[in-house]
């Protein structure tokens, strides 16, 4: 039976909890708020099926393999509004629900619990739009996944890199109606720091609320905000200086330990399709350089490369040099340090007021409140690249003084 001693060796991809044939795995929350797989001594058979279907515990070798770069922008301008960078995600969902199949993806639930669930309607595509840096749940998915694609149904399945090395681990064989897309991750945020966070914003401005948005573009693709709106018409828009969610994700105090040394942390994979914003698209393309939003898409298989080529209704595609495309593009293959005050902040975070706890990590100094003011002045002024890359680096080191 799967045991975990280390939790460094575990993603919490649920691969094991769909594979039991007993189904006395149930993944739960320890006190960070991270799921792990706890087994049901009664019922298990030693089957030792979870152990071999533990990615991480038999982790792949990377082999390399003939890879294409592309840039995408959505050509239809609300999506790509509505959309984290290019909406490149959205283009690809949309050819597979054209071709009859069915898009997995992370959403909010009826009480903003973020959950793998499928669609088959085009316009339920949204429920996936916009970055949700916490880690979803997924218990049934990859069951429910096998039976699509057992019945012959095209499925598209879009996650993190562990999410996908998860699934494919579990599924044990190839299958052609299957496309897998992951989502270039920096880290993956425990969903403890998240349900905090709701709950201090709803005692500070009322319980109804709607929708939650980590990457709004409130001030254009280049300086997204954290956007929370209430029934009431309330609404909360603050970038990665001032929000304490945003800033607790960027210092690496909420990720789940395994991403400290993430085992998929590769720039060849086994998916079919990398995805990741594009955020120095000038260097690329200039025309695209609209402050819309542009995203990068990796191929890895010649699947994910017929899937690029017949994209031209629904978005703008360039192709560009795959060595230029992920140079310098360290969270492809580096994983994040530990912050070494994590294991204090999840302590506090479970026995303060998450308002207290925030403010304690997070404090709103004058130093924050002036960088959101500048960022915000030179994004209207159509400068912030000017200022990010080099009066942004003087300005620190001033304050530091």
């Amino acid at each position: 039976m799967i045991i975990i001693t280390n939790k460094s060796n575990c993603c919490g991809c649920t691969a094991c909890e769909a594979i039991c044939p007993k189904q006395c795995i149930e993944m739960t929350a320890d006190t960070d708020g991270c799921l792990y797989p706890k087994v049901d001594t009664s019922l298990c058979i030693d089957c030792h099926l979870c152990e071999k279907v533990c990615p991480i515990n038999n982790r792949k070798e990377e082999v390399p393999t003939e890879q294409h770069a592309f840039l995408i922008q959505h050509k239809d301008e609300e999506i790509l509004r509505d959309s984290t960078a290019g909406g490149g995600f959205t283009a690809v969902a949309q050819w597979i629900l054209s071709k009859g199949g069915i898009v997995y993806g992370a959403a909010y639930d009826e009480n903003l619990k973020v959950v793998h669930q499928y669609v088959e309607k085009e316009e339920d595509l949204w429920r996936f739009r916009n970055s949700k840096y916490v880690q979803s749940s997924k218990s049934g998915v990859f069951n429910e996944i096998k039976d699509f694609l057992d019945a012959g149904r095209l499925v598209l399945f879009s996650g993190t890199p562990c999410e996908n090395e998860g699934l494919l681990s579990f599924l044990r064989k190839d299958y052609d109606n299957l496309v897998t897309l992951d989502i270039m991750c920096l880290a993956c945020p425990s969903p403890r720091v998240f349900d905090k966070y709701l709950e201090m914003q709803k005692k500070e401005n009322g319980d109804d609320l709607l929708n939650v948005r980590f990457r709004e573009k409130r001030y254009g693709y280049k300086y997204s905000t954290m956007s929370l709106f209430w029934k009431s018409g309330k609404q909360y828009h603050e970038g990665p200086d001032t929000d304490v969610m945003l800033r607790a994700f960027i210092s690496n105090m909420s990720p789940r330990p395994s991403c400290f040394s993430c085992a998929f942390k590769k720039r060849y994979r086994r998916v079919d399709l990398t995805l990741w914003d594009c955020r120095n698209v000038r260097k690329f393309y200039k025309p695209l350089d609209n402050d819309k939003g542009v995203s990068r898409i990796l191929t890895h298989t010649q699947k994910g490369l017929e899937i690029m080529q017949q994209l031209n209704d629904f978005s703008t595609i360039v192709e560009i040099d795959v060595e230029q495309a992920v140079d310098g593009v360290k969270e492809m293959i580096q994983s994040v340090p530990m912050n070494p005050r994590r294991e204090d902040f999840f302590k506090d975070l479970n026995s303060m007021s998450p308002k207290d706890c925030f403010n304690k990590y997070f404090p709103n100094t004058l130093r924050h409140k002036m960088e959101k003011f500048i960022r915000v002045a030179t994004v209207r002024l159509g400068i912030y690249q000017f200022f990010k890359y080099t009066f942004r680096p003087l300005f620190l080191r001033y304050l530091k003084r």
